[in-house]
């Protein structure tokens, strides 16, 4: 059904947490099948993410396993319980994750990492949480750290009930329920600027699809 407004920020969130939650099973029927994820995965080989990794959103698990093949540890943080329990099953046991169940929005580590990654996550970061979220990523950084991200700024035409403008989508699961949630449709040369006017030293690349990925380091802090 049509909705008259957007929601609120805090409301919106938890909505998306909420989608998340309710998609964990069925996740990879509404996963985006095109061109270019392989370059993904290469991105991820050139940019050899060793040493201690931080990984936001981590879902269920599909860029953890590419993470493993480089790191010496992941700590893996997602707020849907489901979705934790799922990646734990596709890794089976292994000592070098730990699974953190938190909100990326409202958490700090307690340490510091060679690398923050985040896959997928950067598209649902909200415009009033994009400066702090990549404070969180800089953050979390050791001195001579670095990020990487994958994701996509595509978005179905049927998702648009608020307008193309809007950065808010519906999604709807496979029982027919429908939940708003944010999608950036992010333009890789936007991305990058707006970054580097931050002060990031970040390469944000398109792939030969809707896919895109981005990988640099944090602004330097005086003194």
């Amino acid at each position: 059904m049509p909705y008259n407004d957007e929601p609120g920020p805090d409301a919106l969130l938890a909505e998306q947490i909420a989608y998340y939650r309710a998609a964990a099973a069925e996740y990879d029927s509404h996963s985006l099948q095109a061109p270019g994820g392989e370059e993904l995965v290469e991105a991820i080989e050139s940019f050899q993410p060793a040493g201690r990794v931080l990984e936001l959103a981590c879902g269920r698990g599909r860029w953890t396993a590419e993470l493993l093949r480089y790191a010496n540890e992941v700590t893996a943080v997602d707020a849907a319980p489901e979705m934790i329990a799922l990646a734990g099953e596709h890794l089976g046991p292994d000592p070098r994750v730990q699974f953190v169940q938190a909100d990326v929005f409202d958490w700090r580590p307690e340490a510091r990492f060679d690398v923050v990654f985040f896959g997928f996550l950067l598209s649902h970061v909200p415009e009033d949480r994009f400066d702090t979220f990549w404070s969180l990523v800089a953050d979390s950084l050791v001195p001579g750290g670095r990020a990487l991200f994958v994701d996509d700024g595509y978005r179905e035409p049927h998702e648009l009930v608020f307008g193309e403008t809007s950065h808010v989508i519906e999604r709807r699961l496979n029982d027919g329920s429908t939940y708003r949630i944010v999608k950036v449709p992010l333009r890789p040369a936007n991305l990058e600027a707006r970054l580097r006017r931050m002060g990031w030293d970040i390469e944000v690349r398109p792939t030969s699809g809707p896919f895109l990925w981005g990988a640099g380091t944090p602004p330097r802090t005086c003194c």
